[in-house]
């Protein structure tokens, strides 16, 4: 049985979309979002041998492929929780106050920075840059962006999440 089993068909039929924009020499150049829509048909996270699986996909080296993994924060290689809550810290977002958001969060989370929920619901991490400089602080869960945070617009915000 071919490692590439790993894949689902339906993920292997959207990574063909992504080689397909390239010239046929340089399918490795979908690596990214190969990882992506792996990661996304897989609870959020890589294991080794997905990786291989992508590895082996795109006919390229498997140091490669745990290159891109291990370099680009949108990468997970353990399980997180449901939620991905991303708190910019980057110049702009602390000169607002971006460390009492984080600050908050842990306290009304109960978890550090890095880590996850007792429940699986929540993963806590800093962001260097989420590129909404104008509107600091800024979080990120999943695609949404949330801005010109406060304590009291984290909670409303928490609260929404189900």
């Amino acid at each position: 049985m071919s490692i590439t089993t790993k894949i689902s068909e339906t993920a292997k039929a959207e990574i063909d979309q992504w080689i397909a924009k390239y010239p046929s020499d340089q399918k490795q150049s979908a690596v990214m979002q190969a990882l992506s829509i792996v990661q996304a048909e897989n609870s959020g996270s890589l294991t080794t041998e997905l990786m291989d699986a992508v590895a082996d996909y795109l006919e390229m080296p498997k140091i490669a492929v745990y290159e891109v993994a291990t370099f680009y924060s949108m990468y997970e290689l353990k399980p997180i929780g449901k939620y991905k809550i991303e708190v910019c810290t980057n110049i702009s977002c602390g000169l607002c106050d971006a460390d009492k958001i984080l600050k908050h969060l842990e306290h009304r989370l109960g978890v550090a920075v890095g880590e996850t929920t007792s429940d699986n619901k929540i993963t806590l991490r800093e962001a260097e840059c989420l590129g909404a400089c104008v509107h600091a602080p800024v979080m990120q869960i999943g695609k949404n962006y949330y801005e010109k945070l406060t304590p009291e617009k984290v909670d409303e915000i928490l609260e929404q999440l189900n």
